[in-house]
């Protein structure tokens, strides 16, 4: 026997003797460098291979040759075993109990406000009207004056706001897009059917039943021949669809600016029928919206002529309405964003 198959058969028992002892990648990559590397101990051994005759030198290489192909693979086990011990290992340290119950993730709903929102929008829409959106922060021209109060009307006193600049406010309605849309539409082309819902604002005390800032929507129908009957037509419909089929409307004369003539709109109560109890204070009626004709000077400084079109207005609260359809007593529960009221119309 060479010295050279001596030596090659003397790292081949180290190599076998110390792979198993290697407990970490690491080293076992040290291990593979110093055996096969290009300058490890079998480079090192075969660089005697030049001295060798042509008979010695394919036995030398035969043997160089299985040595190098069994500790190679011998060195791919052996990291396979390693990575699988560090996975096990890692998987006992963060072992999760699946039988623990998982954390529930609530789901939320629209706001009850929201919710009436779009239930009222469905019932106009599906009679034709559009549903348009406006400015939260108005001119004193449209809030007030295209509604037929002038400066220095008493009647602004009804709707005490914030104002911005002496001619910018908070609006205290959505009757401006009712003219504001007027000024847009094309009345030759036929009529105008309108609702504007949205945020309002009016300086007054929070309390249970008030808030400095709620909830409206209204509406207008303006075109050639509109009556009065039509606008009791169109709010009976609405207000049954809401409230039940059972629901009877009572008219009263009232005042707004903005029409003439006006009137407050109760609805028979729901809860006792007529009969009388705490939600309709023993009256059997509950008073739910205002409305009316609009006013000619409203038509006339849209540049309408009042002795040829004609409409009709409306306006309702959705605070109102969720209170009186829910029990709700308290107002100021719709913006407190408390779940505990929240989840109550999921």
């Amino acid at each position: 026997m060479s010295s050279l198959q001596e030596r090659i058969e003397a790292l081949k028992t180290q190599a076998l003797a110390s792979l198993p002892k290697l407990s970490d990648e690491s080293a076992l990559n040290d291990f593979r460098v110093s055996i096969l590397g290009k300058k490890g101990q079998l480079t090192e051994i075969l660089k005697g291979m030049k001295d060798l005759s042509n008979e010695e030198r394919p036995i030398i290489g035969a043997l160089a040759n299985d040595f190098r192909d069994k500790i190679t693979d011998l060195i791919e086990e052996k990291k396979q075993e390693l990575e699988s011990s560090k996975l096990n290992a890692e998987l006992a340290h963060e072992t999760l109990d699946v039988t623990l119950p998982g954390n529930m993730h609530h789901k939320g709903t629209r706001h009850i406000l929201t919710q009436t929102e779009e239930e009222i929008e469905e019932i106009f829409l599906g009679m034709g009207y559009e549903i348009v959106d406006g400015y939260e922060v108005e001119t004193d021209h449209y809030n007030f004056e295209r509604m037929n109060l002038p400066k220095d009307h008493p009647a602004r006193d009804m709707q005490d706001t914030f104002y911005i600049t002496e001619d910018t406010l908070l609006r205290t309605h959505t009757s401006p897009m009712q003219a504001r849309s007027m000024d847009a539409h094309d009345f030759s082309k036929g009529g105008l059917r309108m609702i504007a819902p949205g945020r309002v604002y009016r300086r007054d005390t929070d309390d249970a039943t008030h808030s400095h800032q709620f909830h409206q929507i209204e509406g207008l129908v303006v075109d050639k021949n509109i009556t009065m009957a039509d606008l009791k037509g169109t709010l009976d419909l609405v207000m049954k669809k809401m409230f039940g089929q059972d629901r009877k409307l009572r008219w009263r004369p009232s005042y707004f600016p903005f029409t003439e003539p006006s009137v407050e709109v109760d609805i028979s109560c729901f809860k006792c029928g007529g009969a009388g109890c705490n939600v309709c204070k023993h009256t059997g009626w509950i008073e739910i919206l205002g409305a009316g004709m609009v006013h000619p000077n409203v038509l006339e400084m849209s540049g309408l002529d009042s002795k040829v079109y004609s409409g009709f207005a409306f306006g309702m609260g959705q605070e109102r309405i969720a209170m009186l359809r829910y029990g709700i007593n308290d107002i100021r529960g719709f913006y407190q964003g408390d779940l505990r009221f929240l989840k109550q119309f999921a």
